[in-house]
């Protein structure tokens, strides 16, 4: 069943990371931290999509203390996002995180038929994770990727199309030509804005929210994607005989 044809040959894949690769402690983390600020019971899954994810880590502590309504909210988030990287950092020494299968599936899939492949993600943790984390043949996620760019500092993050245009160019592949594979709705913005084509995972049931933000195809599994359709320019899930087979 295709659904959105992208009218465009695509010739690489840029994917985000927390959320879509790797489901890493982040989130906990934030949360954890508010402790002495706000109530960490108020930095729900929600709160956390809508303010923080895809954000770079001083602009995404201010928003969460903002929406939350802490005083002196600008020259408190500094604290904040350092009390919050050291928690991250305890978190991936002790290896609290592990990949996603459907989203290194489709990585692996992807690279099979020629597609080169960035990493994109606000986070500077990135490298740190997937060099412990494997794909089926046994090498490290991280070396399947042919360009990092997370944690890049940009003027502006996501929606901003900053981090994904840097990404197509150290691919040396045209923005339009790149597929990004985002889970937050500032993510598709921001691939939309850099004229990609996006591929949204509503893994937490955001399936309106990522249509709503423009993605060309939503999915609650990436192994739901029909791969071979992909190189044509064409986003599509793969019909039920062929996700009972390789789902």
């Amino acid at each position: 069943m295709c659904e959105s044809p992208t009218s465009r040959k695509l010739l690489a894949a840029i994917f985000d990371v927390d959320g879509v690769l790797v489901a890493s402690p982040h989130e906990r983390a934030w949360r954890d931290a508010l402790a002495g600020f706000a109530d960490p019971a108020l930095f729900t899954t929600e709160f956390y999509q809508a303010r923080v994810a895809g954000k770079p880590r001083l602009a995404g502590a201010q928003a969460t203390l903002e929406g939350l309504g802490v005083a002196d909210a600008a020259a408190r988030a500094r604290q904040y996002a350092a009390k919050k990287q050291a928690l991250i950092d305890r978190m991936i020494a002790a290896g609290e995180f592990e990949a996603f299968p459907d989203a290194v599936h489709l990585a692996v899939a992807l690279r099979a038929i020629g597609f080169r492949l960035a990493l994109a993600s606000s986070s500077k943790n990135v490298a740190a994770m997937l060099r412990h984390l494997k794909v089926p043949d046994g090498r490290p996620l991280l070396s399947i990727f042919d360009a990092d760019l997370s944690g890049t500092d940009v003027s502006r993050g996501k929606p901003d199309p900053a981090l994904f245009l840097l990404a197509a160019k150290a691919m040396n592949v045209p923005a339009e030509q790149c597929l990004v594979v985002e889970d937050a709705p500032s993510g598709i913005k921001a691939a939309r804005a850099g004229g990609m084509a996006a591929l949204g995972i509503a893994r937490l049931g955001d399936e309106n929210l990522l249509r709503a933000a423009a993605a060309d195809l939503v999915v609650t599994s990436l192994d739901q994607v029909d791969v071979g359709a992909i190189a044509g320019g064409i986003l599509c899930i793969k019909s039920a005989t062929e996700a009972s087979v390789h789902g």
